[in-house]
């Protein structure tokens, strides 16, 4: 539902109830991943998708009859060969699971606040119980740091477990399901909340104010990252060569140094100065931040001359093991927009597990997210 927060606030403004379908849930191949939404509203509009288009039109029908009739939370599974799915199916062979939820802004006070938050992109997450005791089926509470909790899964103690598991992953900037155990003595029965977060866009910071920077920059602001490039000679370094980032004049690992506290798990540094005397200051202090990837660009007899400068600077293999260098995949790029391209895919390939080797060669198409804080120390 976060994902849709601008258009959705207006109908909140509005009063205006809808409709929510939420993907809870994914088996096998699938198109879109947990938190993703499709919204029905009171007029008629549509927003959103929870499938490449083949379920689509069968969701939207069951949000239409819940607006119309019965309003309480309903779990739905679409599957291709499963008898027990409804009669559409995944074309792709996958399942997933939805939640439809019928919100009315008047009737709900966090709403608005928590699309408020999600529209200006300031961090917020919204924990819902989607699987467990069909009584509490849809609660859910919103966490905004620097506010009280509001809303409920109806009992103080889940309340907090689930505060917990918010605050862990909006910090991460993920979105997935938590599983609560019996065992835990946090619930009746097994339960599982799906946790959305809406948090600050990741930065991407680039160092080397080169033409490879430039098309980095205009690649990773596609991609949703804040993205910032820095050098230390102001010749290079105008916001005329760098109209996606913000442009900073520094040496480098002053720079780098002074954004510490901003800096988290979904951080990326690329280091394109091409220079010891930018690198080894640099490197030194990334590789010892907890930042989601570093890379350096150079040839491999650069990559193992700098190995050596940094053991010798005292940072040790398991810091060093972080290190992506000679940066990016091998696409046989040649130009600045190929290479910025090569670099974008190994920051992908990176975040989410991937491989990087071709499809057809059979490998998973969708990958898992790790656990909360993986990014920031795995190679």
């Amino acid at each position: 539902m976060l994902e849709l927060a601008a258009d959705l606030l207006e109908r909140t403004r509005r009063q205006t109830p809808f409709v929510v379908a939420t993907v809870t849930g994914v088996d096998g191949s699938a198109p879109r991943q947990p938190g993703s939404s499709l919204v029905v509203d009171a007029d008629g509009a549509v927003l959103g998708n929870v499938s490449g288009g083949c379920v689509d039109a069968a969701v939207h029908e069951a949000c239409q009859e819940m607006l119309t009739g019965d309003s309480r939370p309903r779990a739905l599974r679409f599957g291709y060969t499963d008898a027990d799915a409804i009669g559409v199916g995944l074309t792709c062979g996958g399942t997933i699971e939805l939640l439809l939820r019928h919100h009315d802004p008047a009737a709900e006070p966090w709403l608005q606040p928590a699309l408020t938050d999600a529209a200006r992109d300031q961090a917020v997450a919204v924990a819902t119980i989607v699987r467990g005791l069909h009584a509490r089926l849809g609660r859910t509470i919103v966490v905004r740091p620097g506010h009280p909790v509001t809303g409920s899964l109806g009992d103080e103690l889940l309340d907090q477990v689930a505060k917990a598991h918010a605050t862990d992953l909006l910090h991460a900037g993920q979105t997935r399901t938590v599983e609560v155990g019996v065992a835990d003595s946090y619930c009746q029965e097994p339960m599982t909340l799906l946790v959305e977060s809406s948090a600050p866009a990741p930065r991407l910071l680039v160092f080397g104010a080169i033409d490879h920077a430039a098309a980095l920059a205009r690649v990773g602001a596609f991609l949703g990252y804040r993205v910032t490039v820095c050098d230390a000679r102001a010749t290079f370094a105008t916001p005329e060569r760098f109209p996606d980032a913000v442009v900073v004049v520094d040496w480098p690992h002053r720079y780098l140094r002074s954004q510490a506290d901003s800096l988290d798990g979904r951080t990326v540094v690329c280091v394109l100065t091409h220079d010891p005397r930018f690198d080894l200051p640099l490197l030194t202090a990334a590789l010892r931040m907890p930042v989601a990837y570093v890379g350096a660009m150079g040839s491999h007899r650069t990559h193992e001359e700098r190995l050596a400068r940094l053991r010798d600077a005292g940072l040790s293999d398991r810091e060093l093991d972080r290190l992506h260098s000679p940066i990016g995949l091998d696409l046989g790029a040649r130009t600045p927009q190929e290479t910025a391209l090569s670099i974008a895919a190994e920051i992908v390939a990176h975040r989410h597990g991937g491989s990087g080797a071709p499809l057809s060669t059979g490998v998973p198409i969708h990958h898992s997210l790790p656990p909360s804080g993986a990014l920031a120390h795995s190679r």
